[in-house]
């Protein structure tokens, strides 16, 4: 919780260092920990982060949330690495903006955060795994143990998939279906499995960061495709992949939902497979969003006038002359 928030308060400072703004212009509060990121991620103005540096930092934030919420246990290793390279990044970000070293500023003594030192990543969520696979053996009863060591790893998934949100239990329990003692977590897991550990340095400038690596080569297929070819396929239900309507979809922007649809008409999400789909479910039919279809949306409210945008939207549903009152 301290190490999500002492980001938040660098995010917003590095911003307004660079002539940034940190107010809302209707509410006038400061903008929150998801928009800190974005704007440091693709703001030309204030921008300070790479992308596998905003991923920590959503990862750090996602936690934080699960820890607030829900019930989660976290190996010590595990905490270690996450802290670790949030101290590493946060001195990356101090020495790239303000330059200022981060082992300047702290005192001589300095206790360890953990008496368990690193190993190599993939080592770590080997023995995660298996201790999960061992609570959910058959005459196991230790399913919700399972669930709390499987919701850091599930998070971890989703951000490295570009998804910001939390597990569902349901979702967890397919999982825990899914992750037989037989199967291999690493096709459950892809994007965990291509996280790897970058060392550098010693003492107080030691620097431990988490990078992407090439994993398997893994692709969503469409439903015409032929999958003669394939190596290893796995259904996914596509209202998990699709899991917002509209009005889930305008909450997570602030908007309202004329407004939204107004967006989305703008950008033509509904005619892009990966932002839309819609479901025939009996006689209702249901029109469905993705993650990505929210990412798209965030990024361009930042760039355009969205009060333009919405009486363009108007004028479209409204051509002929408006009578005034």
């Amino acid at each position: 919780m301290h190490l999500d928030h002492s980001f938040e308060m660098l995010l917003k400072a590095a911003i307004v260092h660079k002539g940034g703004r940190i107010r809302e212009r209707k509410t006038g509060q400061t903008i929150g920990f998801d928009h800190c990121v974005r704007k440091c991620l693709s703001d030309a103005q204030v921008r300070c982060l790479t992308e596998d540096q905003a991923l920590i930092l959503r990862i750090i934030n996602d936690l934080r949330d699960a820890a607030m919420h829900h019930i989660i246990m976290i190996p010590e290793e595990d905490l270690y690495v996450q802290t670790q390279a949030g101290v590493t990044l946060f001195d990356d970000l101090l020495q790239a903006v303000f330059n200022w070293s981060l082992a300047d500023h702290l005192p001589e003594r300095v206790l360890p955060i953990s008496a368990k030192p690193p190993r190599d990543l993939q080592i770590l969520f080997d023995d995660e795994f298996s201790q999960i696979q061992e609570l959910i053996a058959p005459g196991k009863r230790r399913r919700a143990e399972a669930r709390a060591r499987l919701r850091p790893l599930a998070i971890m998934e989703f951000n490295v998939r570009g998804e910001r949100r939390q597990p569902t239990d349901r979702e967890l329990d397919r999982l825990i279906q899914d992750l037989r003692p037989s199967s291999d977590w690493r096709l459950l897991f892809p994007g965990v499995g291509s996280l790897s550990l970058d060392r550098q340095g010693h003492g107080l400038t030691f620097a431990l960061r988490i990078t992407r690596q090439e994993g398997l080569p893994v692709r969503r297929a469409r439903e015409e495709d032929r999958l003669e070819d394939t190596l290893i396929y796995r259904e996914v239900n596509l209202l998990d992949r699709y899991s917002m309507n509209l009005t889930q979809l305008r909450g997570h922007l602030g908007l309202t939902q004329p407004k939204a649809l107004a967006l989305i008409r703008h950008l033509g999400l509904q005619d892009d497979e990966e932002c839309y789909k819609e479901f025939k479910l009996g006689a209702l039919r249901c029109k469905r969003y993705s993650p990505k279809a929210l990412q798209v949306m965030r990024e361009v409210l930042e760039q355009v006038d969205m009060e333009e945008i919405w009486q363009q939207y108007r004028q479209e549903l409204y051509p002929g002359p408006r009578r005034s009152r």
